[in-house]
């Protein structure tokens, strides 16, 4: 008789088994293991500043212990406002080793917004940058709230008007904690990011240290960031923790180099000098690469890799950016997500098609993640597949390890939110026979002009081709026979020149006449802090005195 294997559920129940077999996910063991198997190799760069692995991993042992001797601890959450310096970079890892949850606050906020997040997270403490200390108004804040002063003697800031330690004044004299699994329950809450509330209250969304543990794995292996990676810091570390790409560096043993700030001079120094292999960014920061002087004549080797996401890069943004040796990768996600959760991976019978072929399949948002396997596109009352047909429109909906834990004390929300057992993105996109998906709009960015429904996306991208134009938003404005129709707002390169006739007859060469713009007003587009273009306030100022909704 054969023996039966024994099956590990009858050992579930025992806790001295259980341990062998189990141990909670959290993006700690990342930064654990590459200290201990990598010590000496480079980290962190940051102006003349460099850490190695050893280095960095005391340093956030220390920034730990300095936080549970002020008495922070499971439960708590700690706020930072801070540029993408090696300080932010640390608190991805010190702050979920006491138990605490990070709170990273967008820098470009007002400061009744930031008091509304520190309050609304309960954070206890706050580290602050003081170019960025303005923002920070903690007589608007109800509870007791810490301030610890950052101070980036790189850029010169040596002061700060917040009253507090400075953070080296703050961290000294305390002995690291070592780095280590401190996790008892991996649905344990690492950290809140915000939205960016353009319809009203920011929400907290709540990620969790198995979800950031899982989407650095699999961004690991989706974009193959190994020991050889130098990861640029364009992408603010704000904005979904860094799309989680602080833990999936630090777990693949590559080197973080931190930047300040978006300067395209700067960029294109750093990526030459410092060998950069990736960086991420909206297609407005590789319109603002692509277009800078200092981009002239530039063509990067070893070639750059670069992600995206926010709005849909135009095949006109890829093509400049092939020309300037960067390979770009569109991602697509929503802070419920983690950031991205769909990847246009590229296929091998993609490369020999021309320029012009790829860009189009390029700007497509693609297939699932490694990680997050679950994406459909359907009908939001019927819950029903649209078909795969790359033309029947449905709202794009997810699930799997990478959604949000829930909205923080918003229980209403929530529920509709992941309605059905699926996050409902609000985005919507057709399903393409290969399984790809293409955004075509927001919901309530799609026009309806005439009883006809136009894609904002595909005029954009239709305009995008002109080669004056730097950047446009497309939104419908009222017309008293159609209901709404077609306007352009169009931002023009530096020394460019062109008309509202011109841009509506190049639309009109390349997509259907109904679907083109009516009319064309000139100037720099609002746009939220991470450079997405804020089309609700164009449509507020059209709108204004009717009954459209604009919001």
């Amino acid at each position: 008789m054969v023996d039966q294997p024994v099956r590990p559920e009858a050992h579930v129940g025992d806790a001295e088994h259980l341990g062998a077999f189990s141990d909670p996910l959290t993006p700690l063991v990342l930064l654990q293991r590459t200290a201990r198997v990598f010590p000496t190799k480079e980290a962190v760069v940051y102006g003349d500043e460099r850490m190695d692995w050893a280095g960095f991993a005391e340093f956030v042992g220390r920034f730990a212990a300095a936080l549970k001797r002020d008495g922070i601890g499971l439960g708590d959450r700690v706020a930072v406002m801070l540029p993408n310096v090696p300080v932010h970079l640390a608190s991805t890892f010190a702050v979920p080793l006491t138990g605490a949850a990070l709170v990273a606050i967008n820098t470009r906020l007002a400061p009744a917004e930031v008091a509304y997040i520190i309050e609304h997270s309960r954070s206890k403490l706050v580290f602050v940058d003081p170019e960025l200390a303005g923002q920070v108004d903690l007589s608007r804040v109800a509870s007791d709230v810490r301030v610890v002063n950052v101070l980036d003697r790189q850029a010169g800031l040596t002061d700060s008007p917040l009253p507090g330690p400075t953070f080296d004044d703050w961290i000294a004299g305390v002995d690291p904690l070592p780095i280590e699994n401190t996790v008892a329950d991996e649905f344990q809450m690492l950290s809140i990011n915000y939205t960016s509330g353009t319809t009203g209250r920011p929400k907290g969304v709540m990620y969790t240290h198995r979800g950031a543990y899982l989407n650095a794995l699999g961004e690991i292996a989706s974009l193959r960031f190994g020991q050889e990676t130098v990861f640029l810091w364009t992408l603010p570390m704000f904005h979904c923790n860094g799309w989680c790409m602080p833990w999936a560096v630090t777990g693949a043993a590559g080197t973080h180099v931190c930047l300040r700030a978006v300067r395209p001079p700067e960029i294109i120094r750093l990526i030459q000098e410092e060998r950069v292999t990736n960086f991420n960014g909206a297609p407005t920061v590789l319109r603002m690469i692509a277009g800078d002087p200092a981009a002239q004549g530039v063509v990067f080797e070893p070639r750059v890799r670069v992600c995206t996401g926010g709005a849909p890069p135009s095949p006109a943004d890829l093509k400049k950016m092939d020309a300037l040796g960067v390979d770009v990768t569109h991602l697509y996600g929503l802070t419920e997500t983690y950031g991205p959760h769909v990847i246009c991976e590229i296929q091998d019978e993609w490369r020999g098609l021309s320029l012009e072929e790829r860009a189009e399949l390029m700007s497509r948002q693609g297939v699932p993640y490694i990680f997050s396997t679950y994406l459909r596109v359907a009908d939001p009352e019927t819950m029903e597949d649209v078909p795969a047909d790359g033309a029947t429109m449905g709202e794009v909906m997810m699930r799997g390890n990478n959604v949000m834990a829930g909205y923080l004390d918003d229980t209403e929300a929530t529920a509709t939110a992941l309605c059905g057992g699926w996050f409902h993105s609000g985005d919507l996109a057709v399903m393409h026979p290969d399984g790809y998906i293409e955004l075509r709009d927001r919901s309530k960015d799609v026009i309806i002009s005439g009883g006809e429904n136009i894609s904002s996306i595909e005029v954009e991208n239709a305009i995008y081709e002109h080669p004056a134009v730097h950047e446009v938003a497309i939104i419908g404005v009222p017309d008293e026979k159609w209901g709404e129709v077609v306007k352009a707002f169009v931002t023009l390169k530096p020394g460019a020149s062109a008309t509202a006739e011109e841009i509506i007859a190049f639309t009109r060469d390349r997509i259907t006449h109904f679907k083109c713009p009516r009319s064309v007003e000139f100037g720099d587009l609002p746009k939220t802090s991470t450079g997405k273009i804020q089309k609700y306030v164009l449509r507020e100022k059209e709108w204004a005195g009717t009954k459209k909704l604009v919001n």
